[in-house]
This record gives structure tokens, C-alpha cells and sequence, in this order.
């Protein structure tokens, strides 16, 4: 999800602050035991102290060629969720790979859900590095054993700048965002334009955003890994042009899916575009890192 509500727009407007791509909410008010789904509670610390919270979701199909005795699966999804509320919101994304047979991995950023601290850019990339660690060191996950990257929109964003110089980019098998954006400018720019009262000022204020994490420069550092692309043509929140353009500036292998008639973090909402990120999935190579 990317949201930029009127209050967030008028933030923007008055003072061009990054904080208003920040849209938390502390009360998570669904667990994975609402879906049905075993799971465990997961506490960790950034390099800077600050304490975040996810959750384990382990994979519930029972052992084939992709998982071992000891419940280790060929992939374990990282799922990093979009700008609002909390995972609590964003169970909907991931709570059906368990029963494919993938672990997943889900968390909040700083200041989201029950985690710590105060929301920034730089914060959440140390977030996500804290997460990598985390879920490395699990024996559900183990050496040998392949680790996919999930983003959704503002998730999307951070996947390709935190992979480019993340010290874990050898344990990542594939990188999936859906509904990314290209630039915060851009698409600060763009919302700041849907609007009568901020349309003249969209130009000086958006240029005020911080910009020093540019999906659009970092997407060509994610290869060799494998890249892939999703973006719903109906999707109003971030356009679709900002997949294609993410899509042109990879490198190969990359692939782009574009369904049609999905909106903004939607595609995976329906059954044929699950069981086709499954069989994406299902390349990775338990025996390849």
C-alpha cells in the first residue's frame, strides 16, 4: 500500500518533510492466528538499538523436494509492506505462501505496529538489515537455503535500495516488488499534483524530498539476482509507468508483469497470479548459495 492521505498531503505541503510517506498505526489488530496460521512472535534489535517486531510464518505443506525434514524450504519470502499501517494489514499479501510451502518472514518498520522508534529513511534500511540477520540466523532457514525479497510499493522502493549494498545480497535468490515507485521525488511530485490547493507548488516542494535513495539508479545494482517487476495497469496510487520505467533500468534476468484491470498492490489477491508467482518462486535453488 502507498497512501497519501489529505492530512499527509497538507504535511507535505506546509513543510515538504519525508515524514508524510510515513502513514503508521500501533494497533495491529490482525494476527496470523485470525487466518488460521501457525506462527511466532519474533523480537529483534536494529544496529542502532531500536526494537522491532515480525512475525514467522513457517511453511505448512507437507515435506517434498523443497523442504527438508527440519522444515527448511527452498524459499523463505522477506516481506516488506507498504508506507500505511502495520503487517497486521498486510497479512493479506503473504498469509497464502505458508501453505504453498514457503516460509515468510513479515515485519514492521520502526514505528509501525509494536516496534520502536520514530519512521525515517535511513532508519528503515537498517530495519531491514536487522531483519536479514534475523532471519538468517533461524534454523527454519539455514545455510544452504535461498531467501526471496518481497516489497509492496514503498517496500518495493526500500527492497532495491537496501539489496544494492546489503552485505546478505549473496543469500537473496530473487527479488520480487509490486507497485513500486521510482523516486520519492517523483512520486511526492505526482501526488502533490492530484490536489487544486498543492498542483502550483508541486515542483519547489517535491524538490525538498529526500532523494538520496532512488530506486530508479539502485534497481540495475540488484543483478545477477533475478528480478521481478508487478505493477496492476489499474493501479491510481502509484502509476503503472513507474514499473515499466523500474523495469527498463534492470539489468537481465528481469521480468515485468503487468495484469490487467489490478490495482495498487492487488495482484496477488486472486489465484492465477498466486499460482503463477509460485511457479517464479519455484526456481529458486536450495543448493545454489
Amino acid at each position: 500500500m502507498f497512501r497519501l492521505p489529505l492530512a499527509a498531503l497538507t504535511v507535505l505541503a506546509l513543510t515538504a518533510c519525508t515524514a508524510a510517506f510515513f502513514v503508521p498505526d500501533n494497533d495491529v489488530r490482525v494476527t496470523p492466528a485470525d487466518a488460521g496460521l501457525a506462527y511466532r512472535d519474533v523480537t529483534f534489535a536494529a544496529s542502532d538499538g531500536v526494537r522491532l517486531h515480525g512475525w514467522f510464518l513457517p511453511a505448512a505443506a507437507p515435506e517434498t523436494e523443497s523442504q527438508n525434514a527440519n522444515g527448511a524450504t527452498a524459499c523463505t519470502v522477506l516481506f516488506l509492506h507498504g508506507n500505511a499501517r502495520n503487517i497486521g494489514a498486510h497479512l493479506a499479501s503473504v498469509y497464502w505462501l505458508p501453505a504453498r510451502g514457503i516460509n515468510v518472514f513479515l515485519f514492521d518498520y520502526r514505528g509501525y505496529g509494536r516496534s520502536e522508534g520514530v519512521p525515517t529513511l535511513a532508519g528503515l534500511h537498517r530495519d531491514v538489515e536487522a531483519a536479514f540477520d534475523t532471519l538468517l540466523a533461524m534454523d527454519a532457514v539455514g545455510p544452504g537455503r535461498s531467501v526471496v525479497l518481497f516489497g509492496q510499493s514503498l517496500g518495493g522502493a526500500i527492497a532495491l535500495t537496501a539489496l544494492a549494498q546489503s552485505p546478505h545480497r549473496d543469500r537473496v535468490d530473487r527479488v520480487v516488488v509490486e507497485g513500486a515507485f521510482a523516486g520519492y521525488r517523483r512520486i511526492a511530485r505526482e501526488k502533490l499534483a492530484e490536489l487544486w490547493l498543492t498542483w502550483s507548488l508541486q515542483a519547489p516542494l517535491s524538490a525538498t524530498v529526500d532523494d538520496s535513495y532512488r530506486p530508479l539508479e539502485a534497481v540495475s545494482e540488484v543483478a545477477p539476482i533475478p528480478l521481478l517487476v508487478v505493477h496492476g495497469l489499474a493501479d491510481r496510487t502509484v502509476p503503472p509507468q513507474h514499473g515499466r520505467d523500474l523495469y527498463a533500468a534492470a539489468a537481465e534476468p528481469k521480468e515485468l508483469w503487468l495484469p490487467p484491470g489490478v490495482g495498487h498492490i492487488a495482484a496477488f489477491t486472486g489465484e492465477a497470479n498466486r499460482s503463477r508467482l509460485v511457479d517464479y518462486l519455484s526456481g529458486c535453488d536450495p543448493n545454489n548459495k
